[in-house]
């Protein structure tokens, strides 16, 4: 269904100017997180569904010359109090299969817009 020039990102000495995985990551783990945050509204009783998920993954070198990744979710839901936002939006990361398999592997910042 995707059909995409895919290059090493600048950050990795690459020359950047196309799609890379880690965007594609951001992509996926976006739209996952937007799914789960719906599946958390609906457990709590809560509408979710003007809520948007913006993903960034950063890149960057780590321990040993290797690289990692960084994640910030950053979560909108009109209508609900920051305190009732936040409680969604931390049952969704308990829920998300990509929260899930990255879990101590990869920084996750979530953040209440």
């Amino acid at each position: 269904m995707l059909d995409l020039d895919v290059r090493l990102p600048i950050e990795m000495g690459g020359k950047g100017g196309a799609a890379n995985p880690e965007q594609l990551f951001a992509v996926g783990y976006g739209a996952c997180f937007q799914s789960a945050l719906d599946l958390a509204g609906r457990r709590l009783g809560f509408d979710t569904s003007g809520s948007t998920v913006t993903s960034r993954v950063s890149i960057g070198p780590s321990e040993g010359g290797n690289y990692g990744l960084a994640v910030e979710l950053v979560v909108a839901i009109p209508g609900l109090d920051h305190d009732t936002a936040m409680k969604t939006v931390h049952a969704a990361h308990d829920i998300c299969p990509y929260s899930n398999a990255i879990r101590g592997n990869i920084d996750v910042s979530l953040v209440l817009e």
